[in-house]
């Protein structure tokens, strides 16, 4: 265990945790909401730092990450915890934990050794929520630039301006989770409010982290037009047309077994909101057939195709468009050439 970044001291002996928009308040032996962080003798302690819980090589398409290095491999690692309470989480025997965290003590040379010998290009932060494994992630994505790997983020947003600041330096990418735009619906969801998600995006945006956004179409909680168009315009007024929005099924999971799967007429209509409100890049999901080609937001033409997790076509030179050397946007792209 060691001792958290981000929290103060109380003159009564508790602690308040300053990582995230929770800033819980933590008494003598307890643990902040995400179960990880815990008041020990006055002082906040990480329980899960370097304890890493899953390892993967994964293609950067599963996170998803569309315009950052299409066709690299990522090593994805995760500790436990989360400071959300989503209903529909999809892995919460690692992220909503109870009692002893799980995990095995590796650290970042270790990490980042396993990257490069693994032929990634990068690491990502996934999973569960990196915010709460933020130590982790600090240490580990220092270790990984100064080893000439790059860092991507996925997370729910849900983090304090100050420790973003102190991350963002080192990221590449990041996917954030934008999973309403409704204060109820995120806390009804989530056990978390809309407005800090909302901040976290400008700011990466503003700080001039790559972005893309993903938004978990849940039926009878954000599959209405409204909260769809809202979602699309936010991205394509605050963030930049250029944005990729990845849309996508919701299937039956953890608390919402009940809950039907999100029928494949609302994805498209989700999708055409999205190019409604301006957006050249919105993709599909979690489908037998979703929409996942990209297309050169200039002329019109196919750039890349993908089928699965794999590309299947690729017309980029040095980033541009090879029909007509539009710059596709995004980051890491001029070594994407041609698939056979």
């Amino acid at each position: 265990m060691d001792v958290a970044l981000y929290w103060q001291a109380q003159a009564d002996g508790r602690v308040r945790c300053l990582l995230c928009p929770h800033r819980c308040l933590i008494g003598p032996g307890q643990r902040g909401l995400c179960q990880v962080r815990q008041n020990r003798d006055g002082m906040l302690l990480s329980l899960n730092c370097q304890r890493i819980v899953a390892l993967h090589v994964d293609p950067v398409e599963k996170k998803p990450l569309f315009h950052y290095a299409p066709g690299s491999r990522t090593l994805s690692l995760a500790a436990a915890g989360c400071n959300l309470r989503c209903r529909h989480c999809q892995n919460a025997a690692i992220s909503q934990v109870r009692g002893p965290v799980p995990g095995e003590r590796l650290e970042p040379a270790q990490l980042v050794a396993q990257a490069r010998a693994s032929g990634c290009r990068s690491l990502a932060y996934t999973y569960t929520e990196p915010t709460v494994f933020f130590e982790t992630v600090l240490k580990t994505a220092r270790a990984a630039r100064d080893a000439g790997l790059d860092n991507l983020l996925v997370s729910n947003g849900y983090i304090a301006p100050e420790p973003l600041l102190q991350l963002a330096p080192l990221l590449a990418a990041a996917n954030i989770d934008l999973k309403a735009f409704s204060d109820p619906v995120y806390r009804q969801l989530c056990g978390a409010r809309l407005e800090p998600v909302l901040a976290s995006l400008r700011l990466l945006r503003r700080l001039g982290v790559w972005l893309e956004v993903t938004t978990l179409v849940i039926p009878g909680y954000n599959d209405d037009t409204q909260q769809l168009r809202q979602i699309a315009g936010f991205i394509a007024t605050e963030l930049g047309e250029q944005t990729p929005w990845h849309l996508s099924a919701f299937f039956p999971a953890y608390q919402l077994l009940n809950v039907p799967p999100t029928p494949a007429a609302t994805l498209e209509q989700a999708w055409q909101i999205g190019r409604d409100q301006g957006l050249r890049h919105v993709y599909t999901g979690n489908l037998a057939a979703g929409q996942e080609e990209t297309f050169c937001s200039g002329c019109g033409r196919l750039l890349i195709s993908r089928r699965g997790y794999r590309l299947i076509r690729v017309e980029l030179q040095q980033g541009c468009c090879r029909f007509c050397r539009t710059p596709l946007a995004g980051v890491a792209l001029a070594d994407c050439g041609a698939v056979a």
